[in-house]
């Protein structure tokens, strides 16, 4: 069975799409045994290299497929036949995240399973939040894009910046998400707040509105936007996060409560020691 243009077309690829690459390829009805030991053949022969079951990535000829690079982002958006790169892993894609991770992170309507680990690099699938499941709206702020000749799915920026203020904890610690989100150069407002609003969270809105206010000057928001965030936020206080044992400041605007060392910037304090 001759797969050298598939693999050739198909850096990354699962059984399924391999059969019907076949079924178009070819009238005849695939034979399963034949596939199995053609994928069997190729892999011993350092052509191709398994991920997990159902799902291989190709290799160049007259490489060494143990040795190979792989890429982290194509993986990922294979993990499962819906997954959509998501949260920081799609802040990575784009550029904008400040520390890199060995955690990458999918979008799945598949019940969430235990994160699978391959060469040191962990994948892991989380839930559409239910408000988007709800309102029957789960495609919103997703988007096709080009990753080594093949298409893969990954949430917007504005959503992405709304998704991991609402889910804080996939993202790493509050410097590690204030130094990404400030990365951002430019963002559609108009889809920020509406998908803010789709969430219904109101202490994600008002932890958006911190942070919109924030960098106010250099993201050029105009008031109007913080003024429709501000009729969502809490009625009462909300932590910024709860769990933080430190001296935190009331925002009242947001009803947020903020830890100093974010407001303060503290990681920028230079090192008495120095």
């Amino acid at each position: 069975m001759k797969l050298d243009s598939f693999f050739a077309q198909h850096q990354i690829f699962t059984v399924n799409e391999l059969i019907a690459w076949l079924s178009k390829e070819f009238t005849c009805a695939t034979n399963y045994s034949t596939l199995h030991n053609s994928l069997a053949y190729h892999q011993k022969q350092g052509h191709i290299l398994r991920i997990r079951r159902g799902l291989y990535y190709s290799i160049p000829k007259g490489v060494i497929a143990s040795t190979y690079p792989i890429d982290s982002f194509l993986v990922t958006s294979k993990m499962a036949e819906d997954a959509v790169l998501a949260y920081r892993t799609a802040l990575d894609l784009y550029g904008k995240l400040h520390t890199t991770s060995s955690k990458f992170i999918y979008l799945s309507r598949k019940r969430v399973m235990a994160s699978f680990v391959f060469k040191d690099i962990e994948y892991q699938a989380v839930s559409i939040p239910t408000a988007l499941t709800a309102r029957n709206n789960e495609q919103f702020g997703i988007q096709s894009t080009d990753r080594l000749g093949q298409s893969i799915v990954v949430t917007t920026l504005e959503r992405t910046l709304v998704d991991i203020l609402d889910r804080p904890h996939l993202c790493g610690s509050w410097e590690e998400i204030w130094l990404s989100l400030e990365s951002i150069e430019y963002l559609d407002l108009d889809q920020v707040v509406k998908y803010a609003l789709l969430l219904d969270n109101a202490t994600t809105i008002a932890k958006l509105g911190f942070f919109l206010e924030t960098h106010r000057e250099r993201l050029m928001i105009p008031e109007n936007y913080l003024e429709d965030l501000c009729k969502h936020i809490p009625i009462k206080p909300h932590y910024l996060e709860r769990k933080r044992k430190q001296p935190q400041k009331m925002i009242s605007k947001w009803n947020l409560i903020v830890p100093l060392s974010l407001i303060n910037r503290e990681w920028e304090e230079p090192n008495e020691n120095i």
